[in-house]
């Protein structure tokens, strides 16, 4: 008997909607739905915003250590959970449960980071050149904030944007992706058993076309947080341009991994498989690119296509499985088609570039991982996003051809250098695009408490986790003050 799961509105859980039923379906076994959520309409959906609305006064006036108490014990929770959401993160996704459950650890720290900042100072005493007079500064939540989050980190990503606004003060309203939204459901739950006021996090979920309908353009909508593609975050990014509200996002990545000659090979092609094959290449960080210098391409190939063969492609809650199944028959073909497209465009496929079938692999999306070679740095393998498990191997004469490289793409998400040498780490660090710079380490992983986000076409000026992740979802008050005596 396949689960039932309720959307929650105003403290309400809905497990019924207008527009019918959202199947949860599991990508390394169709056969198999994991749960069913109801499909909101946009009115449905605008009753969320209203609940919210009304939720805000309360929850703004609560102190903050109060606030951030309930995040406190909604980490806990998360981790006597942590067996049962990171078996469904896998079910609906696709990711191997190691990976989930790595995913849901750091769910729960994104709790305990933003819940123990409710004892910080939320505000500075500023001196007046005027006599008499006391000036401060005190930061407020901006109201009510609609975040819209994808399905490739399912648990992760709605945390990273739950904690810092609901420690600020703000109220909620989550719309996850249609894919995925069991772990969300789960993450809700894990609020509202914490305890969570009544109206302070919805749960919504249905078609994006309803969502845009009400989610995008309601009044009383102050701030739209938004993780997944640059398109679709370009387009939310135009549909609020004049109304005065903020916006944020994260967006796409063409994710280079730079190999100089004086790198240790071994470990290079561990970042690069570890960093482009990783959840599938399902990730916004994870390395697209792996630029090599010349001099070292071909005994670097030899490393990095023995590593990949060691790559065990199934079902995710197969504990040999090292690799699991893209998200979706879309994705699928999204993968495919740009593996084509590469080979049309002159590249070669030096290992995989296929789906696979038999027994294991025909109920579900599995692709081998790829890796092709030999394109133009220009060609649309080298230059867009596929989301997927296809490395692109360029090769550069020194480093400030890798560089050019590495800027040379819209996006400006994350990059990383494998060298001994610490000149041309710290040039590498201050004259790449990017937002995250990695050096001996992947272009995947980022820490909660450390600032995180990208340039160019990768995202919005404001960053996300750290103490910078709280200005999104604050604003700034100034005070002047004379006592009449």
């Amino acid at each position: 008997m396949v689960e039932r799961r309720g959307v929650l509105v105003g403290g309400e859980w809905r497990t019924s909607g207008r527009l019918g039923d959202i199947p949860d379906i599991n990508p390394a076994d169709t056969a198999e739905t994991v749960a069913i959520f109801p499909a909101m309409s946009a009115e449905e959906m605008g009753d969320a915003i209203e609940a919210a609305v009304e939720a805000l006064p309360g929850w703004r006036a609560l102190n903050p250590v109060a606030r951030g108490a309930i995040l406190l014990r909604a980490a806990e929770l998360i981790r006597e959970r942590l067996e049962e959401i990171a078996r469904d993160l896998t079910r609906e996704m696709g990711k191997t449960l190691t990976e989930a459950r790595g995913e849901v650890a750091r769910t729960a720290d994104f709790f305990q980071y933003y819940g123990s900042l409710g004892r910080l100072p939320i505000g500075d005493h500023l001196p007046d050149g005027r006599p008499g007079v006391f000036t401060y500064t005190v930061r407020e939540p901006i109201g009510v904030v609609v975040a819209i989050t994808p399905w490739n980190d399912p648990a992760l990503t709605p945390a990273r944007k739950l904690a810092p606004a609901l420690i600020s003060g703000n109220t909620v309203v989550l719309k996850p992706a249609s894919l995925t939204p069991l772990s969300a459901w789960h993450l809700v739950r894990v609020l509202y058993d914490a305890g969570i006021p009544k109206g302070v996090v919805n749960l919504v979920v249905g078609p994006a076309r309803e969502a845009a309908k009400v989610l995008l353009s309601h009044p009383a909508v102050a701030g739209i947080t938004f993780t997944g593609s640059t398109e679709v975050g370009l387009e939310i990014a135009r549909q609020a341009a004049g109304r005065n509200i903020r916006v944020q996002t994260e967006m796409g990545g063409k994710n280079a991994l730079v190999v100089l000659a004086d790198a240790n090979l071994e470990l290079a092609a561990e970042l690069a498989v570890a960093g482009g094959f990783g959840q599938s290449g399902q990730r916004c960080t994870a390395t697209s690119r792996v630029i090599v210098e010349a001099s070292v391409l071909e005994p670097f190939k030899t490393h990095l296509l023995e590593r990949t063969k060691r790559i065990r492609v199934g079902p995710g809650l197969d504990p040999e499985t090292t690799m699991g199944p893209v998200v979706s028959e879309e994705q699928l073909a999204k993968v495919l088609d740009a593996v084509e497209r590469g080979k049309s465009e002159g590249a070669t496929v030096l290992w995989g570039g296929h789906r696979l079938q038999g027994d294991r692999y025909d109920r579900g999306y599995f692709v081998a991982p790829t890796i092709l070679e030999g394109m133009d740095p220009r060609a649309f393998v080298a230059q867009e996003e596929i989301f997927g498990p296809v490395l692109s191997l360029l090769q550069a004469a020194d480093l400030d051809e890798a560089i050019a490289l590495v800027n040379g793409t819209r996006y400006g998400l994350s990059a990383a250098i494998c060298t001994k040498s610490l000149a041309n780490a710290h040039a590498f660090a201050a004259r790449v695009e990017v937002g995250c710079v990695s050096v001996n380490l992947p272009t995947v992983g980022w820490d909660v408490h450390v600032p995180f986000g990208g340039f160019k076409e990768s995202g919005s000026p404001f960053k996300e986790q750290g103490l910078p992740g709280l200005q999104f979802y604050t604003r700034l008050k100034s005070v002047a003050m004379r006592v009449q005596v």
